[in-house]
């Protein structure tokens, strides 16, 4: 195990210190409903998950980041940030040594145990949880509040929506059409309806057939699938462009969306990401909902 040495004890006392307040303070209230208030725009920032990592360089503060989580691969200069962690366990010691004014937790993946640690050493923390568009909007104008990019995230922001709100206009009158997204294989797992996939459906004009169950991430049975019988089945697969998921369906000929051949495989990091590129995903999805309806 590595012990602390002179210069992360010194940091740590340093960190226990109050830190200064002005009344003119930027504060904002994050995922938990906690308001993060900072004396000054952070300069030095930390994102823990490749989502947060997205949305901070759509703020305009990309430049600010000193570290990162693993899989934070996009932009591609985000590949070069030094690493403190992944979903599972953050290196608090690693961040502690790269002195953030901020850092930013995402509350699908990073353990809030953690994170309350390193506020409790006086690092601010900013949790964030995009569930629909215009959380990710919010998102990147909080973010660019916090950094100091106020003006400019506003501007990418109201852009991003008003992209989002063209695709829900062209698509508003067109036929429904019943959809399964698969997101795992074994066990087999879908989305519900508070799942941000699923509000893409929707704004494409399609129906998740298990929008209803009460979990966001459900596992499901091959005979319930059989059951609901969706005229379009979805995945990105394991994102390396793998057919095998998609393929095992062909073995159910009477399901109508492999009779139809409306088996899609979409790109993991532009649907399954809460992002500015979900634009471009729901974009890709649409038009492959638009060729299934002209299957059907």
């Amino acid at each position: 195990m590595i012990r602390p040495g002179p210069t992360i004890t010194f940091l740590l006392l340093l960190l226990l210190a109050p830190a200064p307040v002005t009344a003119q303070g930027l504060c904002a209230v994050d995922a938990f409903g906690r308001e993060v208030c900072l004396s000054e725009p952070a300069d030095r920032i930390v994102s823990l998950s490749p989502g947060a990592t997205e949305l901070v360089y759509s703020a305009g503060a990309g430049d600010q980041l000193v570290g990162a989580g693993a899989w934070s691969d996009y932009p591609p200069e985000a590949r070069d940030l030094p690493r403190v962690g992944d979903s599972n366990r953050v290196d608090l010691e690693a961040i502690l040594t790269l002195e953030p004014d901020l850092v930013i937790g995402w509350t699908d993946g990073n353990s809030r145990a953690q994170l309350d640690r390193l506020a409790e050493l006086g690092v601010p923390v900013f949790w964030l949880a995009p569930r629909t568009f215009d959380d990710i909007a919010a998102a990147v104008e909080t973010l660019g509040l916090l950094t100091g990019h106020q003006a400019l995230a506003e501007q990418r922001a109201g852009e991003f929506l008003a992209d989002i709100r063209a695709i829900e206009s062209q698509y508003d009158a067109a036929r429904p059409v019943r959809v399964f997204y698969q997101v795992w294989d074994q066990p087999l797992m879908t989305v519900n309806d508070d799942e941000l996939i699923s509000k893409a459906i929707q704004l494409c004009g399609g129906t998740n057939v298990f929008g209803d169950l009460p979990r966001l991430v459900p596992r499901i049975s091959v005979e319930t699938l059989l059951t609901m019988d969706p005229e379009v089945i979805v995945t990105a697969g394991r994102g390396d462009s793998d057919q095998g998921w998609l393929q095992r369906w062909r073995d159910y000929p009477s399901l109508t969306a492999v009779a139809n051949d409306n088996l899609f495989l979409v790109s993991p990091d532009l649907l399954q990401r809460a992002t500015f590129r979900m634009l471009d995903g729901t974009r890709e999805l649409c038009d492959l909902l638009e060729q299934a309806r002209a299957r059907l």
